[in-house]
């Protein structure tokens, strides 16, 4: 399969995700926010219902799967160890059809490993990202995007390297969906990476962290990372709905119908992310991508994990072709 072009290069870490569910715990909000908390009993025995072991997981690979089920040939660069996990997440992508050329096995290391808690419809995730030697290597044919995502804390230099390649090479699109380490950096050590970056996408609270604001004013939001480079600007706010600055608008396009109660969570905004830049891709506007991309988000949360709802292009189009009246993007 490596023979043929690639038209998506996602790139992240991967990693395996053990979804423990359990039962015998709270959330407690904190009064006046919409900061909340698990809480289990403390020095004491949990029980908990099941573990689902799920692998090839993480932003960056949820990304490539979603594009290589609605048809775009993706690869996914990223680093795993060569211990049986490492081994497991590599068949994972090429079973998806994701080109694993660029993912590179480091001898004698360990592959990434999170332990998700799961309570009712949402989860925390346990994460611990493995410092591999991140190094970008020679690409002889340039992807149409490429697709930035979550990585680990000794990747600044990597950064540096990719923003390198993103100047040197004007004709590759960047999406970036910032991941913990990224939104740590901040604006000005990535500044390359926002100036170069076609679509920008992150939540509420993300977006918060990013600009060190405690507003949740969204179009003050979305325009203050518009200022830093991003020409169009995503912000999601879970079930109530998704907002866009596309360089002349700001617009709010609401969640796709549930056909039931959502199951679980992980990788809504993975789904979200990934639709959104694959409707681009085919040719689709801003606008018409801003309804495609909670589609899959909807499947998704029917599943566990973030890659079994994942839609083919014929589903989704159907789905959109079928959704209500209601479900359209209106200017705010």
């Amino acid at each position: 399969m490596f023979d043929k072009n690639i038209d998506f290069l996602a790139i992240g870490d991967i990693t395996t995700d053990a979804f423990i569910r359990i039962k015998d715990a709270g959330v407690h909000c904190r009064v006046d926010t919409e900061e909340c908390e698990l809480c289990m009993k403390f020095g004491d025995k949990v029980p908990f219902e099941s573990v689902k072991v799920i692998k090839a997981v993480g932003n960056s690979a949820n990304a490539a799967v979603a594009l290589a089920r609605l048809g775009i040939r993706s690869a996914l660069m990223t680093e795993v160890g060569d211990d049986p996990s490492g081994k497991d997440c590599i068949q994972g992508l090429i079973k998806e059809k994701v080109d694993t050329r660029y993912a590179h096995m480091n001898k004698g290391m360990q592959t990434n490993y999170h332990f998700v808690l799961w309570y009712e419809a949402d989860r925390t995730i346990l994460i611990n990202h493995i410092h591999y030697p991140y190094k970008f290597p020679q690409i002889k044919k340039n992807p149409k995007w490429i697709y930035l995502s979550s990585l680990g804390e000794n990747s600044k230099e990597y950064h540096e390297e990719i923003s390198e390649y993103l100047n040197k090479n004007k004709d590759v699109k960047l999406a970036f969906q910032p991941g913990t380490f990224q939104m740590k950096l901040g604006i000005k050590e990535l500044k390359d990476i926002y100036k170069r970056t076609e679509v920008f996408i992150c939540n509420v609270e993300e977006s918060q962290r990013i600009l060190h604001s405690e507003s949740r004013d969204i179009k003050f939001l979305l325009a203050e990372i518009h200022a830093n480079g991003p020409k169009i600007v995503l912000i999601t706010d879970g079930p109530k709905g998704s907002y866009m600055l596309d360089g002349e608008g700001f617009y709010f396009m609401p969640v796709y119908p549930d056909p039931k109660p959502p199951l679980e969570r992980t990788g809504c905004g993975d789904a979200f992310s990934s639709t959104f830049v694959a409707a681009m891709m085919l040719g689709k506007t801003p606008l018409e991508a801003l309804m495609w991309a909670p589609i899959n988000p909807m499947s998704v949360i029917q599943y566990v994990g973030a890659q079994e709802g994942l839609l083919d292009r014929e589903s989704l189009e159907w789905l959109l072709k079928t959704a209500p009246e209601e479900y359209k993007p209106r200017e705010i």
